[in-house]
């Protein structure tokens, strides 16, 4: 193990108080960080396990950057299986499946097709939970300081032909009814808004309230702020298993990355007894929740970025403040600082494979070309992560079936919009079962 990961998995838990439970969390990308920051702002002991060597090291690492109540739509819709279908055979489709049996795949599937029914009310619910989610992430950033590339200027949707901006006008009215504020723009208002933009437009809105930010430095900038608050990271810590201590709560069996694991090694390494775990494992979720009882039927959805290297005074000048989503492509973009552009978009079933592959990175390159022709995309970083879904496109909050067993994890695409929100409810349900100050005993009776 490094000697990052040794410290700080070497410290001892035995000088918590029986008053305070002492909660593990299961993942240290944006989810699990800003659960382990609300649980210790509630007075708790946290320790956060991952198996990476520092925080936000795979899906937080290099999203699209959008903190987007505006882009809060579910996915659960026919137009959205019409077009995967139509898409089937073409290996830049912003949305493509691996036709390769599989019954996780294909479950999960029939699960979402099922839930198309709940369109409406699963939009409105994410709106709502993406305006809530706003305020508590500006809040933690301001209390810590935590710098991470913020910019406030909005997010501007375009639409290249009519249907498509009348299908948009309709969702509209539903991110109206969930509370969201936005402006219904000409393609002289896009102008306005957004010069640096080329090419030809029917119409779009702007969402003024939203903005963008480094999820990657905002997540390492809160598990900065959670040591300094008392939580302990054991980072190179594969979670192997989740069994009920022998004097109550949970023992956590990990190994340290890169062991060579058997049965012997998983009991070789000290366990760790928590009294509750909260689960924030992206991908991972679902084999944790499996083996404690419970079904969490999240599918890794693979999404693509790039980081252009703004270099040259002409690159950044030419790359756009405001955020852009481009509803044909389904890609979004994103400034980051004076000197990096964030492209990201495509969603691809193909299990658990991280593989970056050049004929999903390339229409990320040549939209930045064609939207903004003066930026040059010679120095340009590659990027995939696994955005961990559930088949009604809301995350899984709240207590699992066995008491001290909780979730905060299936975000999908919005994890990074609306891990705050989703945080404070995870903490509440903690709070709610094991209060702080109420001793082992008593809450076990």
């Amino acid at each position: 193990m490094s000697s990052n990961a040794t410290s700080s998995s070497a410290m001892s838990v035995s000088g918590m108080s029986k008053d305070v439970p002492h909660i593990a969390v299961i993942g240290a990308g944006v989810t699990g960080v800003t659960t382990a920051y609300a649980l210790a702002e509630r007075g708790y002991a946290v320790t956060v396990f991952d198996r990476n060597r520092y925080a936000g090291m795979e899906t937080s690492f290099a999203n699209g950057g959008q903190l987007s109540a505006s882009n809060a739509e579910v996915w659960n819709s026919v137009g959205t299986v019409l077009k995967g279908l139509k898409w089937m055979m073409r290996r830049d489709a912003p949305l493509l499946v691996n036709p390769a049996p599989s019954w996780h795949k294909y479950s999960w599937m029939a699960e979402f097709v099922a839930n198309i029914g709940k369109y409406r009310e699963k939009t409105v619910e994410t709106v709502r939970l993406a305006l809530a989610s706003r305020e508590h992430m500006v809040r933690m950033a301001e209390v810590e300081g935590i710098d991470f590339d913020l910019e406030r200027r909005g997010i501007l949707h375009f639409y290249r032909d009519k249907a498509s901006f009348d299908q948009a006008t309709k969702v509209n009215a539903l991110y109206k009814e969930g509370g969201l504020e936005r402006e219904t723009l000409t393609p002289e208002d896009i102008r306005r808004i957004e010069p640096t933009l080329k090419g030809d437009y029917y119409g779009g809105f702007f969402t003024a309230s939203d903005s963008t930010g480094d999820i990657h430095k905002f997540t390492r900038g809160l598990a900065e702020a959670c040591a300094r608050r008392g939580v302990r990271f054991r980072y190179d810590s594969s979670i192997e298993a989740i069994e009920p201590g022998r004097t109550g709560g949970y023992e956590i069996r990990w190994l340290p990355v890169g062991h060579d694991d058997g049965e012997a090694d998983l009991h070789h390494w000290e366990p760790v007894h928590v009294d509750g775990v909260v689960v924030c494992a992206g991908g991972e979720s679902r084999r944790i929740a499996a083996s404690l009882g419970d079904r969490v039927n999240i599918y890794p959805v693979k999404g693509y970025s790039i980081t252009v290297q703004l270099y040259s005074d002409r690159s950044q000048e030419a790359a756009p403040y405001v955020s852009i989503l481009d509803d044909a492509t389904k890609i979004v973009s994103s400034r980051l600082g004076r000197d990096r552009f964030r492209v990201a978009g495509t969603a691809e079933f193909n299990g658990y494979n991280r593989d970056i592959r050049h004929d999903r990175i390339e229409p990320l390159i040549r939209w930045t070309r064609e939207q903004f022709p003066e930026i040059q995309t010679d120095r340009v970083i590659a990027w995939s992560g696994l955005r961990p879904m559930m088949p009604d496109m809301l995350p899984r909050v709240g207590p699992g079936k066995r008491p001290g067993i909780f979730y905060n994890t299936g975000h999908g695409h919005l994890g990074w919009t609306l891990c705050a929100a989703t945080a404070e409810m995870a903490a509440a349900s903690v709070q709610a079962a094991m209060p702080v100050g109420q001793s082992a005993a008593r809450r076990a009776a």
